[in-house]
């Protein structure tokens, strides 16, 4: 029988990587394909998230626990639930899903190194890894399935504040954490752009802050940037429970629009902001993510796939992807969401 299963026990709650150094995923994986662990058929998936409650997460897992059940297969799907965001918050968890001997782990980075240890012993047990929205170090999963690349985000988040500033402008950076890899290297690619095209001469970066995963944190540090910063023309928000807590925030303020946000979020949850022209969004389908996650831990397990640079496969109707460098597969090209195009956006 299908499920969906959270671990018993442990507290419920609730987004490319890159500077990723190393290079021994398609390494351990050929070796645990050449050790009898291929799977065929059935399997069971281990789901870790950063936080549990994360809508993000839990569509990202909807995505996966539809996919199975479109291709007709009986998969057993666990989904865990750190309480934290941290790397070593999910230590315990790949430690349990080892205990239960899961067929595959499919894990969203907190931080490159946190977790990285225990993945390994994981592998070295047989247990297939791949980790999905943010990375793990490379060396410590097979496959890193990647919404979107890393300079086409930060570009299009900053392209964002360009056009809503009109050019011109201090804006300000709100974070999820400062270990999280992928929005670091994402403020990386902005700050390299500021200082290098001429394009962003008349706007400036005065700060950036961390919202640590949290709507209320978040919602403060966004009130606090506009009330330390009194020019304060913008503010990119790269993560997904952070942009809908801060619009609201400076909406009730009476901030929003006089101080404008783009970034990460579900469309849905910040759509009204959207629509008044307020807020932009750089946002992809959040299901296929899930959906292209399932197939790769299905080859993964099957050893169809390794990790190795040039393989190929084929995720149901999502069409052919390509392993590409340092075992990355990536879904698709995002979009700006603006008033014109948020009916294409379920989530």
């Amino acid at each position: 029988m299908r499920k969906s299963t959270p671990l018993t026990g442990l507290t419920a709650f609730i987004i490319l990587a890159g500077a990723l150094a190393g290079c021994g995923s398609s390494k351990g994986d050929t070796a645990a394909a050449a050790s009898s662990d291929c799977k065929k058929g059935d399997i069971t998936i281990g789901i870790i998230p950063k936080l549990g409650d994360d809508p993000y997460m839990t569509t990202v897992r909807d995505g996966m626990t539809a996919e199975s059940k479109a291709s007709g297969a009986n998969d057993t799907i666990i989904y865990t639930s750190p309480s934290e965001a941290t790397g070593s918050a999910q230590i315990p968890f790949v430690q349990q899903l080892i205990s239960k001997k899961v067929d595959v782990i499919a894990i969203s980075g907190s931080d490159l190194k946190g977790a990285a240890a225990e993945l390994k012993k994981a592998r070295a047990r047989g247990i297939k890894v791949l980790s999905f929205d943010s990375d793990v170090d490379p060396s410590a999963r097979a496959i890193f399935v990647n919404q979107a690349k890393i300079s086409e985000l930060g570009t299009k988040m900053l392209d964002s504040m360009y056009d809503l500033l009109g050019g011109k402008g201090d804006f300000a950076v709100l974070s999820s954490t400062q270990t999280a890899v992928n929005q670091n290297a994402w403020i990386a690619d902005m700050k390299k752009r500021l200082a290098s095209d001429p394009k962003f001469k008349d706007m400036k970066l005065v700060a950036v802050a961390y919202g640590e995963e949290k709507a209320d944190v978040s919602a403060n540090r966004a009130k606090e940037l506009v009330t330390t910063y009194p020019n304060l023309k913008g503010i990119i928000i790269p993560a997904g429970i952070s942009l809908p807590a801060a619009a609201t925030a400076l909406a009730d303020r009476g901030d929003l629009g006089r101080v404008k946000l783009t970034g990460l979020a579900p469309a849905t949850l910040i759509g009204k902001y959207i629509q008044t022209g307020d807020v932009q969004d750089i946002w992809w389908n959040v299901t296929d993510l899930g959906r292209l996650s399932y197939h790769v831990a299905k080859g993964l397990a099957s050893c169809d796939l390794t990790g190795k640079k040039g393989e190929t496969f084929t995720a149901g109707d999502l069409g052919k992807f390509t392993v590409g460098e340092q075992g990355e597969v990536i879904l698709g090209p995002a979009k700006v969401v603006t008033p014109a195009n948020l009916n294409e956006f379920k989530f």
